[in-house]
């Protein structure tokens, strides 16, 4: 019976193909460090910083400027609604200023006159002339045909003046009161309304000096001769 000697290794060698040395490279690179995983590149920064900063960031400057000029434009429709109406402003315009020259046609009035006046006075005329028809003195027919009728036109022209004082009062302290208007008053209202004013002024001072006889007596019958 033939013995074969067995064959003996070196433990110290170890088996390594030749032809692949970029093999046992890689395998020492993993070896070297097993606990690294594999990230790939650039994910590292994202994974630093927060998902809700990414968002914001994620969103272009372009889209955050639309989104605030949109939200001013959404103000303006309410801002609009708090605008006066134009065709209210002009109504109370329009009124006020009919208003002013209706004060100045009444302080006109006051001053030449009106036809009311006149016809209360001649009432008065013939009422004096009824009452003097019986018989009566001098003094006494001046005072009722002339007298009277010169004081009755004296007190309407009166009245006229003061409604002409009060209705540009009016005009003027208007604004003052309830709901202020964006608007100044127009300079020819408060002209017309203050020029009322200065005429119903001038009438009542007339006015009343016409009815105490300021101005003008009335005529004193002179005693018969001898």
């Amino acid at each position: 019976m033939n013995t074969t000697p067995s064959k003996t290794t070196d433990p110290s060698k170890k088996d390594t193909p030749a032809d692949d040395p970029g093999k046992s490279t890689a395998d020492a690179a993993v070896t070297e460090d097993p606990t690294a995983t594999a990230t790939p590149s650039g994910a590292g920064d994202d994974a630093a910083v927060p998902a809700k900063d990414r968002d914001e960031a994620a969103v272009p400057a372009e889209a955050t400027d639309q989104a605030e000029d949109g939200g001013l434009e959404s103000d303006g429709p309410e801002s609009d609604g708090l605008e006066p109406d134009p065709f209210t402003e002009a109504r109370h315009g329009v009124g006020a200023g009919a208003t002013a020259v209706v004060s100045a046609a009444l302080g006109i009035v006051a001053l030449t006159g009106a036809w009311s006046g006149r016809v209360a006075a001649e009432r008065e005329t013939l009422m004096g002339q009824i009452q003097t028809a019986g018989g009566s003195s001098a003094a006494q027919q001046i005072s009722e045909i002339y007298g009277d009728a010169w004081h009755t036109t004296a007190l309407v022209n009166g009245v006229f003046a003061v409604l002409a004082l009060l209705v540009g009062a009016f005009v003027l302290a208007r604004p003052a009161f309830g709901t202020p208007a964006t608007r100044p008053q127009p300079a020819w209202i408060r002209a017309v309304a203050l020029a009322g004013i200065a005429l119903g002024t001038l009438g009542v001072l007339i006015s009343a000096g016409m009815y105490f006889d300021l101005f003008l007596s009335l005529p004193v019958a002179g005693t018969p001769a001898g």
